[in-house]
């Protein structure tokens, strides 16, 4: 079971902040740090010093760490034009030597587009449809060769298809809960499907209807690594659980019943029930930024347990 570091800084985080997080992920063997892309907080709080964007913070992470895995859950499709993002992930795939992972999403968040002018169109899964053909075919495209694409949302003509990644092929995201679209568009274009914040009985339901359209869109079931995200809240008793529920403002029952919270072996517990659901990968939503004392727990008590 990988474990990655999950953050999101919209809620308020400095650049600076968030390399120590990624230095911390890195030293106590961590698979990846990912960061949410949101340009607005979201309940309570300041949010100060204010939004950070998340592809200039992977750029600035990709030259400051060497081994950790960097990415999205997950860019919003709104956020950026196609072509422009697949320049965006591929310049960034080459500053970190092949390490960029893109999760991509529809976008949903509509108070953040109106605070900083960003349209939000009515319709975004069929934008979103768009967006993974036209990032993923720029990448695929041979160079020397051009790359056309005539769609509802997006007309490309005689694109050169540049810059490419460092990786042969960098790894796409698709999550979510939608019972039919989402699959669909995952088993199409996705070599990873997120579940977020889910239940183990929801996670497993979603997995197994992706692994069918995987399988009806003519691949291997396996071909996809399955992957959850859930809130994150250990301590090594019931008052440092408590603690670190307060800094969040979160309950413990609540945080024990939809996420992974309590002791490490509670923890590694749950976990491992995910696990049999067909979880290979958990993302853990880390809100306190400041505790690194959190991080360093996760590593030597429930992840040194996962073998």
């Amino acid at each position: 079971m990988d474990l990655r570091i999950f953050t999101e800084p919209q809620q308020g985080a400095t650049y600076d902040t968030l390399l120590t997080v990624a230095k911390a992920t890195e030293d106590l063997g961590f698979d990846a740090f990912f960061r949410s892309d949101h340009y607005l907080k979201m309940g309570s709080g300041d949010g100060l010093p204010g939004p950070t964007d998340a592809w200039i913070t992977l750029a600035g992470l990709a030259r400051e760490t060497k081994r950790i895995r960097l990415g999205t859950l997950m860019t919003a499709g709104t956020f950026r034009l196609p072509g422009v993002l697949a320049i965006q992930v591929a310049q960034v795939d080459q500053m970190s030597g092949g390490r960029v992972e893109l999760g991509l999403g529809a976008g949903w968040f509509e108070e953040e587009h109106q605070a900083y002018g960003i349209p939000f169109p009515k319709e975004k899964f069929g934008r979103l449809e768009e967006q993974l053909a036209i990032v993923t075919g720029l990448w695929e495209t041979k160079l020397g060769d051009t790359f056309d694409f005539h769609g509802t949302y997006y007309d490309l003509t005689g694109s050169p298809a540049l810059p490419k990644p460092a990786q042969a092929k960098i790894p796409v995201l698709v999550g979510g809960h939608g019972p039919t679209r989402t699959p669909r568009l995952a088993a199409k274009y996705a070599d990873e499907f997120n579940m977020p914040f889910a239940s183990v009985e929801d996670s497993e339901r979603q997995f197994g209807r992706v692994r069918a359209a995987v399988e009806e869109a003519g691949r291997g079931a396996d071909s996809l690594v399955y992957s959850n995200a859930l809130v994150v809240c250990v301590g090594k008793d019931d008052q440092e659980v408590a603690r670190r529920a307060a800094a969040i403002g979160r309950e413990v029952p609540e945080l024990k019943a939809n996420g992974l919270a309590g002791s490490p072996s509670e923890v590694v517990d749950k976990i491992g029930r995910y696990q049999e659901a067909g979880s290979q990968r958990l993302y853990l939503q880390l809100l306190d930024l400041d505790d690194l004392a959190h991080l360093e727990l996760i590593s030597s008590q429930v992840q040194s347990q996962l073998g």
